[in-house]
C-alpha cells in the first residue's frame, strides 16, 4: 500500500507544483492579467480529463504487462518536451486572441507530461484493485486521499517555500528532474504489481453498471456536482486576483480550499459530517449574498472563502455518496473530470463571451442551491409567505435606493437591514432547494441594484477584464464621464467646455504626476513621453505642439474607448502634439523602443487593484531607465487600496543604482467636484542621476526614497503577501 500511495502522492505533487510555476512563467507575457491563471486552470482541467480518459481506456487492456509498458512509454514520450519552458512555437503573445495563444503555448509546453502525470492517480488505483483484490482491496478511494494530500502539499509549498527561495529557471530544472525520477518510480511500481499478480488470470474485472437510463442519470449527477465547485473555484479566484493581484500566493488560496473539500469528502470518517455542512452552508451563503456587492473587499474575503469551502464540500460529499463500486472507478473519475472541465470552461471561455460583466460567480452560487437535498414537510402557506416577504423587502430596498440621491451611513444601515430580512427569509427556505435558490437570486439581484450607485452607460468585457463607462452629475463639473476597469477609476472627463481638457483625478496638475509634467515642460520646449497604461488618455492633455506621446496598452478595448470622441476626447481633441498607440505588453513593446529616447516614462498599468508585478521588478526598472534620456524622469503611480507598493519599487530603484524620490499626497475629504477634481496619490519618481531629479529635490512635497529593509522585487521574486500585510498594518490614506 505504501508503494501505491507514494506513486500517487508523487504524481499529484508534480502536477500541482507545475501549475503555478507554468502560469508564473507566462504571466508577464500577457500583462500580468488575472485571467492568465483562470485560463491556465481551465487548460489544466482539460489536460486532466485527457489523462483520465487515457487511464480509463488503458486499464481495459487484458494483459497487465502491456498496461505498464504503454504507460511507461507514454511518460517517456511526453518527457521529450522537457526541460520545462515557454514554447516559442506560437510566437509573441496576441492581444487580439490571448486565450487561443495561451492555450496553444500551454499545450505545446506542458500538455503531454501534464496529462500523463494526471492519468497516474486513477490508473494506479485501478492497478491496486486488480492486483490486491484477493486481499480485500475493495475500497481504493483511500488512495485518492494520498493524491489530494500530494496536491495540497505541493500547492502550499510553492508560494511559501519554492517561489520566495528558488529562481524560476532553477524551479523548472528541478521539476524536470523530478519528472524523470517519477518515470522510474512508476516503472518500479508496475513491475512490482506485475510480479505480485502473476498468479491471477490477468483478465480485466467485469464492470457492473446500472441498466439503461440509470447509467446516464448517475453520470450527469456526477458531472453537475463536480462542475459547480470547479466554477466557483475560478469565480472566487477571479474575485481575489482582480482586487489584489495575479500571483501564486493568491492563486493557490481557492485551489487549496477546493482540494481540502475533496480530502474531507473522500475520508472514510469525514472530519465534518454532511449534516453539519448542510446546516452551516445555508446561512453562510445568505450572508455572502447579503454582503456580495457591499464595498468592503478585505473584510469579505474570508467570508467568500468560507462560503466556497462549505458549498464545494456539500457538492463533493453528495458526489462521494453517489460513488460506484470499485470496478467502475475510472468511469467515475472521468465524469468528475468532465464536470471540472465544464465548470472551468464556463468561467474561462464562455462567460466572457456571453456576459459583459463578471456575473458567473454569483450566478453559480445561486445554482448551487439546487445541490441541497429537499426536506419533506412544511406548510405550503408558510413557505409562500416567507418567499413573498423576501420579494417585498428586497423590492423595498431597491425602491428606497433609487429614491436616495446621497447614500449616508443611516440610509446604508437601513438598506442592509431590509436586505438582511431577505437573507433571513432565504435561510428559512433552505429545506426547499428551488425556493432557496429563488430567494438567493432575489437577494443578490437586489443587492447589486442597491449598492451600484453609478449610471452605467456601457460595459465591455474581454480577457483583460471588465470596462464600464458611467456618467454622473457633479457640481461645478457638469456631466462627468468615468471609465472603470474592475473596481478602479481609470479616468474621468467633464462635459463643460471650460474643463473638458483639464485632466481630473490622478492626472490633475496639482497631483504628483501633474507636478512632474509641469516641471519638465517648464524647462524643455519639446518633450517625448511614453505612458504605460492608457485609461481615458487624460495625460494627453499635457501634450503641447511639438511634443510626442506614445501610449503602451495591452487591452484593445481600452484603446477603442479612449479614442472614440463619443466617450472621451482627451487624445483626439485636447492633445496638440503627436499621440500614438502601441498594442501589447508594455515590457515587450518598450524593449523595442530606441534607447535614451524619452524625457518622461509614466508607469500606471493597473487593472482594478490587480498589480502587474512584472512591471515593478528590478529588471523592468533597468529597462525603463535605458529608454530615458540622461535627464529623463520615470514616474511610477503606486496608489493601491490593499498593497504597499512604494517600498518594493524604491528597493528596486536602489538595486539598479538609480536615484528616487517619493510623494504621498493626501486630499482630506471630497472637494466640491465630488472628489474628481484631484485625488490622494502615491508616486515614486526615478532618474539615472541625481541631477535628473534636481528640479524636485528642493520641493518639500517630495522626499528621499527609503525601502526600509524591504527586498526588491525581481522577475524571479515577488512578495505580494508582505505588501498586503504592510498595508493592512499601516493603512495609508492614499488610495485609488
Amino acid at each position: 500500500m505504501s508503494f501505491f500511495a507514494l506513486t500517487v502522492f508523487a504524481s499529484a505533487a508534480l502536477v500541482f507544483m507545475v501549475e503555478p510555476m507554468m502560469a508564473r512563467l507566462i504571466l508577464p507575457l500577457l500583462g500580468g492579467s488575472a485571467a492568465v491563471w483562470n485560463t491556465s486552470l481551465a487548460f489544466f482541467q482539460i489536460a486532466l480529463l485527457a489523462g483520465y480518459v487515457y487511464a480509463h481506456l488503458l486499464q481495459r487492456l487484458r494483459r497487465f504487462v502491456i498496461q505498464v509498458g504503454v504507460h511507461v512509454a507514454v511518460l517517456l514520450g511526453a518527457g521529450l518536451c522537457l526541460p520545462l519552458h515557454v514554447s516559442s512555437l506560437f510566437g509573441q503573445p496576441s492581444s487580439d486572441m490571448p486565450v487561443l495563444w495561451l492555450l496553444g503555448v500551454l499545450a505545446a509546453s506542458l500538455g503531454a507530461p501534464f496529462a500523463a502525470l494526471s492519468a497516474t492517480a486513477p490508473l494506479v488505483q485501478a492497478w491496486y484493485v486488480r492486483s490486491c483484490r484477493h486481499r480485500g482491496a475493495d475500497e481504493p478511494y483511500a488512495l485518492y486521499a494520498a493524491s489530494n494530500l500530494g496536491s495540497l502539499v505541493a500547492l502550499l509549498a510553492y508560494p511559501v517555500l519554492v517561489e520566495p527561495n528558488i529562481g524560476l529557471r532553477l524551479q523548472t530544472a528541478i521539476w524536470s528532474g523530478g519528472y524523470g525520477l517519477f518515470i522510474l518510480l512508476a516503472a518500479g511500481l508496475g513491475t512490482a504489481v506485475y510480479r505480485g499478480a502473476q498468479a491471477d488470470s490477468g483478465a480485466t474485472a467485469s464492470v457492473s453498471q446500472p441498466a439503461g437510463a440509470g447509467i446516464w442519470r448517475q453520470r450527469l449527477a456526477w458531472l453537475a456536482l463536480a462542475a459547480i465547485p470547479s466554477s466557483l473555484m475560478l469565480g472566487v479566484t477571479n474575485f481575489i486576483t482582480t482586487e489584489l493581484g495575479s500571483t501564486p500566493f493568491l492563486w493557490v488560496l481557492p485551489l487549496v480550499v477546493y482540494l481540502c473539500t475533496f480530502i474531507i469528502a473522500f475520508q472514510k470518517t469525514p472530519a465534518i459530517r454532511p449534516q453539519t455542512v448542510l446546516a452551516l452552508q445555508a446561512p453562510v451563503l445568505a450572508l455572502c449574498g447579503l454582503l456580495f456587492w457591499f464595498p468592503a473587499f478585505l473584510s469579505e474575503l474570508g467570508l467568500h472563502l468560507v462560503c466556497f469551502f462549505l458549498t464545494a464540500l456539500m457538492c463533493h460529499q453528495a458526489l462521494v455518496a453517489r460513488r460506484p463500486p470499485p470496478d467502475r472507478l475510472t468511469d467515475f473519475y472521468v465524469w468528475i473530470s468532465i464536470g471540472g472541465v465544464v465548470g472551468g470552461a464556463f468561467n474561462a471561455f464562455l462567460a466572457p463571451l456571453i456576459f459583459n460583466s463578471v456575473v458567473e460567480y454569483p450566478a453559480v452560487l445561486v445554482l448551487s442551491c439546487l445541490a441541497r437535498p429537499s426536506v419533506r414537510g412544511g406548510s405550503s402557506a408558510r413557505l409562500w409567505i416567507v418567499t413573498c416577504l423576501c420579494i417585498v423587502t428586497a423590492g423595498g430596498a431597491v425602491l428606497l435606493a433609487l429614491g436616495t440621491r446621497q447614500m449616508d451611513s443611516a440610509t446604508a444601515c437601513l438598506l442592509l437591514a431590509m436586505l438582511g430580512v431577505t437573507a433571513l427569509g432565504a435561510v428559512l427556505l433552505r429545506g426547499k432547494p428551488v425556493l432557496f435558490m429563488i430567494a438567493t437570486f432575489i437577494l443578490l439581484t437586489a443587492g447589486n441594484r442597491v449598492f451600484d450607485r453609478f449610471e452605467i452607460l456601457h460595459r465591455w468585457r474581454d480577457f483583460f477584464g471588465v470596462l464600464s463607462l458611467s456618467q454622473q452629475q457633479v457640481p461645478g463639473l457638469g456631466q462627468v464621464r468615468m471609465l472603470r476597469h474592475g473596481t478602479t477609476l481609470h479616468g474621468a472627463q467633464s462635459s463643460l467646455p471650460a474643463y473638458r481638457c483639464r485632466p481630473l483625478v490622478y492626472y490633475a496638475p496639482q497631483t504628483p504626476i501633474g507636478q512632474v509634467f509641469g516641471a519638465v515642460e517648464a524647462r524643455k520646449p519639446a518633450i517625448n513621453t511614453g505612458a504605460v497604461g492608457l485609461g481615458t488618455g487624460s495625460v494627453a492633455t499635457y501634450v503641447r505642439a511639438g511634443d510626442a506621446l506614445r501610449f503602451f496598452e495591452i487591452d484593445p478595448i481600452v484603446i477603442r474607448v479612449a479614442t472614440d470622441p463619443e466617450y472621451f476626447s482627451y487624445t483626439t481633441t485636447c492633445a496638440r502634439g503627436s499621440v500614438r498607440f502601441t498594442l501589447g505588453d508594455a515590457r515587450l513593446m518598450l524593449a523595442r523602443q530606441p534607447s535614451a529616447s524619452y524625457d518622461i516614462l509614466l508607469i500606471d498599468a493597473f487593472s482594478s487593484d490587480s498589480v502587474p508585478a512584472h512591471l515593478l521588478t528590478a529588471e523592468a526598472l533597468h529597462m525603463y531607465l535605458s529608454k530615458l534620456k540622461p535627464d529623463g524622469v520615470l514616474i511610477l503611480h503606486l496608489s493601491n487600496r490593499h498593497l504597499d507598493l512604494m517600498r518594493p519599487a524604491m528597493a528596486a530603484a536602489l538595486q539598479v543604482g538609480a536615484y528616487a524620490l517619493q510623494q504621498t499626497r493626501l486630499v482630506a475629504g471630497q472637494s466640491s467636484q465630488g472628489g474628481l477634481w484631484d485625488t490622494s496619490e502615491q508616486a515614486v519618481i526615478i532618474g539615472k542621476s541625481r541631477a535628473a531629479l534636481q528640479p524636485f529635490s528642493s520641493d518639500r512635497r517630495w522626499s528621499r526614497a527609503d525601502a526600509n529593509g524591504v527586498k526588491a522585487w525581481t522577475d524571479d521574486y515577488t512578495d505580494i503577501f508582505g505588501a498586503l500585510v504592510r498595508h493592512s498594518l499601516e493603512r495609508p490614506d492614499a488610495a485609488r
